[in-house]
């Protein structure tokens, strides 16, 4: 199989019934050459989470996310951040993706994902295809590193670092069902701010309506269940519980944002008053009964129909998978990508919630969490698959039906979605599933939306078909409000592709199809012409450890798709058994006497468990380790154990291993 990236589509061909359809760019002044039908509010199409894609990259793919049926764009947080390990820029490793969720100060632009300026740029594409645009907001909290936060920002939150915080700052959340210490308390360490406070208020809302002016068309509110709803518990400072209020009322167009709030389910989590203050919130529950279900096979309606919201109102944001989840609690190894894309095709049919793509990292797979491992560039371009893209469409056409969930024959491992007369979605996860079975879609001939081949009758209230639907398929079917587009230009390398590699140079196959030319460029330069099929060699410039490949196309019809690929140089080394390093401890109170070093190397081969072995004490201040096997380049932290006080030599990703070095603290 061939890595590949589906360019914007060629022809907008309507089939059947568009009277009265709307397109993405019909109310724009600038247009784009094809008109995609995205949906006129957020919460009647999907949302592409553009995890970690900096502004140029975004910008660069809208007609790639508006060809797939997508609405909405999320961004990651664009707010000023602290610039962790120099400035790196992998998702983890020399670098982190969690860095954008360390503000440093509520105003736009960052290392990670660009300019003021960019942003806007890239909002200004999304206009011209009919995507809005969402921003991942932070409001709770700042980086723990005290010290980059910006002095504006302290002064907006009363002058200094322990008025800009919460009184309870200094204790850590142990039980989330206590109000106070949720909405008050430090959460994984990240600094409470003082929400309540007017002038934090007033500083915070400038920076939501210039993310308004520059293009937003709506937020997303990181950790929302951290701050408090109008009668929760207070400290006595004399503000109050108006956070929400004024966000949600005191910005320009408020009335025309989609906001939503992350409130993971949990003790007293209180969603229903989250949903009435906010407007909407994550369904995280729901998200896990989806992911059950496909692990299991087991997709009857019992399972997947309730959205485990109580009481509450439906308005949420569904997904098969955050990034929450895919960092932290092993979903990325547990759901292969057709999995992923059943559980899409399951909450994307559906008539309530609002869905979101969560598009994981590129080349990314059941055995390599990270992929690439790069931030700013495009994820998986699995967000483009023809299952996500007929489905995205089926359900902006869908506006306005009842929907009606079936297991087929009384089978729990097939799914059939139906809204209305007008549609249905059928989902199948294991053995070839048979059509012949009772509907309520309206008499006719249907062809599959996502195969655009296979068709199926529909008399007297059943459907039937020839060919047997296989395992791990979705079928799409629906006439009215249909719209064809051309096949998509697809642009990219080899699935095998070396992305990080050991000595100057790795070979890459460009692979191309559907394309009336394509160019290559590498590290800025010049455009080259290419074909399927021909090979490049990447080189090292020898100054920067990253280079960068950018693959443009365009088809017969001149949309153009683009992709840009990054490669790693690994400086690769050798450490004999026996080889000694060093380390000077600084001649602070911080450091406590006893020093760790934890050696690691990129096969997650170790020394020890955090924080390492114990070092050997030469003299005051200064200490040994001894390497007692050898390594293949290895990486070396100096730390001082494991109190939640204690310190480390680098912060991030760790020192490259020089025999009889001795290291000190920069």
């Amino acid at each position: 199989m061939l890595k590949r990236i589906m360019a914007g589509l060629l022809s907008a061909l309507i089939i059947t019934g568009a009277a009265g359809a709307f397109s993405g760019c019909s109310q724009n002044t600038q247009t784009a050459s094809v008109d995609f039908k995205t949906a006129e509010k957020v919460e009647d199409g999907a949302i592409l989470q553009a995890f970690c894609w900096d502004f140029n990259t975004i910008k660069e793919s809208m007609a790639d996310i508006a060809a797939a049926g997508f609405t909405a764009v999320q961004t990651s947080p664009i707010n000023e951040c602290l610039e962790g390990e120099g400035g790196g820029m992998e998702l983890y490793g020399n670098g982190k993706w969690y860095y954008h969720y360390q503000p440093t100060d509520f105003k736009i632009g960052n290392y990670q994902l660009g300019t003021r300026d960019e942003f806007k740029a890239m909002c200004e594409e999304a206009d011209k295809y009919g995507i809005k645009v969402i921003v991942d907001i932070i409001a709770n909290h700042t980086t723990p590193e005290t010290d980059a936060v910006s002095e504006d920002l302290i002064k907006a939150g009363g002058g200094s670092l322990e008025t800009l915080y919460h009184k309870n700052n200094d204790k850590d959340i142990t039980d989330y069902s206590e109000r106070l210490a949720c909405t008050t308390y430090k959460m994984g360490g990240l600094p409470d701010i003082n929400t309540e406070r007017t002038s934090f208020q007033d500083y915070f809302l400038k920076y939501v309506n210039d993310c308004i002016a520059c293009g937003a068309d709506g937020f997303r509110y990181d950790t929302a269940k951290h701050i408090g709803l109008p009668d929760d518990p207070k400290e006595d400072d004399g503000f109050t519980n108006n956070f929400w209020e004024r966000v949600t009322s005191e910005i320009d167009n408020a009335d025309q944002m989609f906001i939503y709030g992350e409130v993971l389910q949990g003790n007293n989590d209180r969603l229903a008053d989250y949903i009435k203050a906010i407007g909407r919130t994550t369904s995280s529950t729901y998200g896990s009964k989806i992911r059950s279900a496909l692990i299991n096979n087991m997709i009857d309606t019992s399972a997947v129909t309730d959205y485990w919201l109580g009481d509450a109102p439906l308005n949420m944001v569904t997904w098969v998978e955050s990034h929450d989840n895919y960092i932290n609690d092993g979903t990325w190894y547990e759901l292969t990508d057709e999995q992923i894309l059943l559980g899409w095709a399951i909450i994307t049919a559906r008539k309530d919630g609002t869905p979101l793509f969560f598009d994981r990292p590129y080349n990314a797979t059941m055995d390599n969490e990270w992929g690439m491992n790069r931030i700013g560039t495009q994820g998986s371009d699995m967000y483009k698959d023809k299952k996500v893209s007929a489905v995205n469409f089926f359900r902006t056409a869908m506006k306005g039906e009842e929907e009606n969930l079936v297991n087929p024959n009384l089978d729990s491992t097939a799914l059939v979605i139906e809204r209305g007369k007008k549609g249905i979605v059928i989902v199948n996860t294991t053995d070839e599933l048979k059509v012949d079975f009772e509907t309520n879609l309206a008499d006719g001939t249907y062809v599959d939306r996502v195969d655009n081949k296979t068709e199926y009758i529909v008399k007297d209230g059943k459907i039937t078909c020839e060919t047997p639907i296989a395992e791990n398929s979705v079928v799409v079917l629906y006439n009215e409000d249909y719209t064809k587009y051309a096949d998509c230009a697809e642009v990219g390398v080899a699935e095998d592709t070396q992305f990080a590699f050991e000595g100057y140079s790795v070979d890459v196959t460009l692979t191309l199809k559907n394309a009336k030319e394509a160019t290559y460029s590498l590290n800025g330069g010049k455009a080259v012409s290419f074909e399927d099929g021909d090979k490049i060699t990447v080189k090292t410039d020898g100054d920067n450890d990253v280079s960068v490949l950018e693959l443009r196309a365009s088809n017969e019809q001149g949309i153009k798709t683009y992709e840009r690929v990054e490669f790693t140089h690994k400086n690769t080394y050798a450490v004999a058994k026996g080889t000694k390093v060093y380390f000077e401890k600084p001649d602070t109170d911080e450091w406590a006497d006893e020093i760790y070093a934890y050696v690691y190397d990129d096969n997650v081969n170790e020394n020890d468990a955090w924080p390492g072995l114990p070092m050997t004490k030469e003299s005051d201040g200064r200490y040994s380790y001894t390497f007692d096997k050898d390594w293949n380049t290895p990486y070396i932290i100096f730390n001082d154990g494991y109190a939640s006080d204690s310190v480390q030599y680098p912060e991030g990703q760790g020192l490259e291993v020089v025999p009889d070095k001795t290291y000190t603290v920069e």
